[in-house]
């Protein structure tokens, strides 16, 4: 069988999203080629300019408005789809996008195959909804089919009138898939004290404060060492609120490689209070139960009760009792840290991923042949 020739569209290419990309252009059926381009200053997204061993067009972003009222011109998509004419074209299904539009007409009426990937569709509310909501479908029906990152937004895009036959789940990942056994840890914690651990951007959102107000208040025969990693714009209010409240937290920068893995190794449990996850499935691959806050149904493919808990977002006191809950039985934290590891070994991985990507690349293509 010939490869078949994908264009994958992002706005962006996080750096976190290469080892998935990497992943799905060595898959032999398919013949791999990307476009995308830089993030705004503000949005604090560490993106790439060219990712090895993979075909890569680094074009122009041209930001518009802001918030609810963003969009995002990228003038050169259409060039690249011309020249490149792919089989199958992967966008991110944004109607937000104005050059998307000019893509899906172009391959539709040159009966190409097309993918829209994307977190899920709430439904819109107030007076204008009905409209919004038929003019979001139309834009999605488009697509021959639709890659959503979890369940929950799977179940959005069919309530918002697409066919479940035409909706994916590819669990978003960031990892590969682990190699060996899962780490041994003790079964209690290093000289009686547990240690948690957050990795992430230190941002608002990220509700760091929280944890640490939180861990102030556990009682101190259980008090944990709180680990911070991670560089961002609040670092230093969070430092002078941790000398504050809980001098038991050491912050240790933004860390990668081995120097965090060395951390990974020491934690016995992670914790992820407020919205993002990246290093969820990280964590959970050097066998850590996690905490985490419930954000876009993503933590749901990866976290149910036998290896940690969701807790509702901005809620302090569920936070500090699930801390308090996970701190008390060092031995089952071992066993739910060991199911974590199986999780990532076996459901949620970029080879996980990528084989739900290439599944429905070939599908697409069989469904609208093209030369």
């Amino acid at each position: 069988m010939n490869k078949i020739r994908v264009g994958l569209q992002q706005r962006v290419i996080p750096s976190y999203r290469v080892p998935f990309i990497q992943t799905l252009a060595s898959h032999q059926q398919v013949e791999l080629y990307v476009f995308a381009g830089h993030p705004r200053p503000e949005e604090m997204v560490s993106s790439v300019s060219e990712i090895p061993d993979v075909s890569f067009k680094l074009g122009r972003n041209i930001h518009i408005l802001k918030n609810s009222a963003y969009f995002c011109y990228q003038p050169e998509l259409m060039p690249w789809i011309k020249a490149l004419i792919p089989q199958v074209l992967i966008l991110e299904a944004n109607p937000r996008y104005p050059s998307t539009r000019h893509a899906l007409k172009w391959m539709r009426a040159n009966h190409k195959g097309l993918i829209g990937w994307g977190l899920g569709v709430p439904d819109y509310t107030g007076s204008l909804a009905k409209i919004r909501n038929k003019a979001r479908f139309d834009f999605l029906n488009q697509f021959h089919a639709i890659l959503a990152y979890s369940n929950q937004g799977r179940d959005q895009y069919i309530d918002a009138g697409l066919s479940s036959e035409r909706v994916f789940v590819a669990p978003n990942a960031t990892a590969a898939k682990p190699v060996g056994p899962a780490p041994e840890r003790s079964p209690q914690f290093i000289n009686g004290k547990a240690t948690l651990i957050y990795v992430g951007r230190l941002q608002s959102r990220k509700k760091i404060d929280s944890l640490i107000n939180a861990c102030s208040k556990l009682q101190e025969k259980i008090q944990p060492n709180l680990w911070i990693v991670g560089e961002g714009q609040i670092s230093e209010d969070l430092i002078t609120l941790a000398k504050l409240k809980y001098p038991a937290t050491k912050f240790w920068g933004a860390l990668y490689g081995d120097e965090l893995k060395k951390l990974y190794l020491q934690a016995d449990l992670f914790v992820l209070p407020g919205t993002g996850g990246l290093a969820i499935q990280e964590a959970m691959s050097f066998a850590l139960p996690v905490i985490v806050a419930e954000a876009d149904g993503s933590q749901s493919n990866l976290v149910n009760d036998s290896n940690g808990w969701i807790i509702p977002p901005d809620d302090e006191l569920a936070l500090l009792n699930c801390i308090h809950q996970a701190l008390l039985n060092p031995l089952n934290l071992r066993k739910m840290g060991l199911a974590a590891y199986e999780v990532v070994t076996n459901q949620v991985n970029v080879e996980t991923m990528a084989g739900v990507f290439v599944n429905v690349i070939e599908q697409v293509y069989k469904e609208n042949p093209s030369t």
